[in-house]
């Protein structure tokens, strides 16, 4: 517990340290984005802004999974950094395609930018965002929101780069389309990255089953279990990217049923053991029901055992 603990607080401390440095930089591209002309440095400070957001958003996910379940939370916080997740990607496909019209436009009506500054401080931003991403590094297997934000601050540096090479092109050549080609470059690639996530987090909102786990596989092992004579109604989740929930009916003969728990537990131990799966509710039967999933005719016995 005191290890957990200390994780915790370590990662707590990792992601206000990120969020500040964040906000610091996005400010200053914004300055230098305003001051230079250039939409490319300006797109990546308004990346770098939805940066902060998310991460605000993931810390503040972070205090409330921390919270204990009541009445009216049974299940506690644990899906709010999933849904802080989910609203940090939906953002950035948004920004995404605000910043491919902007791009448009600017080709359309090209603008004379300041090379100079426009350099300076994509190499300023791009700093701190590979100290950002070594503060954030650690934690990404630990939690999907935080590897979202993770992602954003891997893909500022890149956007980070490309703005560098495109302030030398305009230094050295007066190139000034470079601008809006490298911003659209950087919306369809913050793009592919925020749906390439949101598919997976939409899933666990949508309590799809996971997609390394087969209902139909986990019910065939538990059914080679004795005395469990079938497992039907099965339905797997996600309460979060660490948390799985199963719930089933399993069929036992009427002789059985006195040692209903013994077999309960055994068929949970595998399911942890094997599965993963910690969340488990089983309801028993000593013959099948009408769920529609049966083979045997509903309310009739299963075949005797030979």
């Amino acid at each position: 517990m005191g290890h957990l603990h200390a994780h915790t607080s370590g990662s707590q401390l990792r992601l206000v340290l990120s969020i500040s440095l964040n906000l610091l930089i996005s400010v200053a591209e914004i300055i230098g984005g305003l001051l230079s002309g250039s939409l490319a440095l300006l797109s990546d400070a308004v990346h770098n802004l939805n940066d902060t957001a998310s991460l605000g958003i993931s810390y503040a996910a972070r205090r409330l999974t921390l919270r204990r379940p009541n009445a009216r939370k049974t299940f506690g916080y644990r899906r709010a950094e999933i849904i802080g997740a989910f609203i940090n990607l939906v953002t950035l496909v948004v920004i995404a395609l605000f910043l491919i019209k902007e791009a448009i436009d600017r080709l359309l009506i090209p603008q004379v930018i300041d090379g100079s500054l426009m350099l300076t401080v994509a190499i300023i931003g791009l700093v701190a965002n590979v100290l950002t991403a070594v503060l954030l590094h650690r934690d990404t297997q630990h939690s999907l929101n935080i590897q979202s934000a993770y992602l954003h601050i891997v893909s500022d540096a890149v956007s980070s780069v490309a703005v560098i090479l495109g302030g030398i092109a305009i230094l050295l050549f007066d190139v000034y389309w470079i601008d809006p080609v490298i911003t659209i470059g950087i919306a369809l690639y913050i793009a592919y990255l925020s749906l390439k996530l949101l598919r997976q987090t939409t899933h666990i909102l949508m309590e799809g089953t996971p997609e390394n786990l087969n209902p139909g596989h986990i019910a065939a092992d538990l059914r080679q279990m004795s005395p469990v004579r079938d497992v039907h109604h099965v339905h797997i989740w996600q309460l979060d990217e660490h948390h799985l929930a199963f719930e089933a009916h399993v069929v036992i003969d009427e002789a059985d049923l006195p040692r209903m728990e013994q077999i309960k537990r055994s068929l949970k131990e595998r399911l942890l053991h094997r599965y993963g799966i910690g969340h488990v509710t089983l309801e028993f039967e000593s013959r099948p029901c009408c769920d529609g999933t049966t083979a045997p005719p509903c309310h009739e016995p299963l075949p005797t055992r030979p």
